[in-house]
């Protein structure tokens, strides 16, 4: 049978989400989890692959096993073994042919910014002491909502057979005391939110204008794009996928 677990983690202590060799990762950690405690070997698809440092409030992942008699209990089981900073939510059962990846239709990242020196959010967000213009940098996200080729905001050695992604959604918010940028696509290329949020940041800092962003997605080049920003802001909040998957 095919189950999807819904799980989240705080993404410091580990390289990111996929099994590498000679690295702690959330994927390695979670499969020795499960491996362990249904004494078979269990392989987990997630709807993506986190970089090092990346958070995750909600992932999902699949994996094939037989029949759980009980899921409330493997999760139970579950969280006891799991270190501290990744936690199961739930497990249920989904049609054979679900992929947690491949049936994913949209993603929602956060990222967050402190302007005041704090300590509680050292790994938690990234920290600008500078004065921002919070409006053109939203100018800026919204201008982005036109294109939907974003090479420029692409890692240069991945594998992929398009830059394509709809985005939907790309705006800042002030929420308690942290300025907060949440993006939504139904697909993100690697390294592209914290891409993205380093080019706005040069917008807000006056460096570059409207014109500025428009040349730089239009020349799908990554090196006239911003810098990116700190893993450690950037947080995986949502997934979507269809009612026939999740009835949300």
């Amino acid at each position: 049978m095919r189950y999807f677990i819904e799980f989240s983690y705080f993404g410091k202590a580990y390289h990111g989400w996929q099994v590498q060799p000679n690295a702690i990762t959330v994927q390695r950690v979670l499969e020795e989890a499960f491996s362990t405690i249904m004494g078979q070997e269990i392989s987990l698809v997630a709807a993506g692959r986190t970089d090092a440092g990346v958070h995750a409030k909600q992932m999902f992942a699949h994996f094939d096993s037989d029949e759980i008699e009980n899921s409330d209990d493997l999760v139970f089981r579950l969280n006891s073994l799991l270190p501290e900073d990744i936690a199961v939510k739930c497990i249920f059962d989904v049609p054979h042919d679900s992929h947690a990846r491949f049936n994913a239709t949209e993603r929602t990242y956060e990222y967050w910014l402190v302007q005041q020196k704090n300590p509680f959010y050292t790994d938690e967000a990234h920290y600008v002491n500078r004065s921002l213009a919070v409006d053109k940098m939203n100018d800026a996200a919204t201008l982005m909502l036109s294109y939907s080729d974003f090479e420029c905001f692409s890692k240069s050695k991945t594998e992929v057979h398009t830059y394509l992604c709809d985005l939907k959604k790309a705006e800042w918010r002030m929420v308690d005391d942290r300025l907060v940028f949440t993006i939504t696509a139904d697909r993100f290329l690697r390294n592209m939110v914290r891409a993205i949020v380093g080019t706005l940041l040069e917008v807000g800092l006056g460096k570059w204008n409207l014109d500025d962003v428009k040349n730089i997605l239009e020349s799908k080049n990554r090196s006239k794009a911003g810098a990116s920003v700190p893993a450690k802001g950037l947080y995986l909040v949502a997934i979507k996928y269809p009612s026939k998957i999740i009835n949300s």
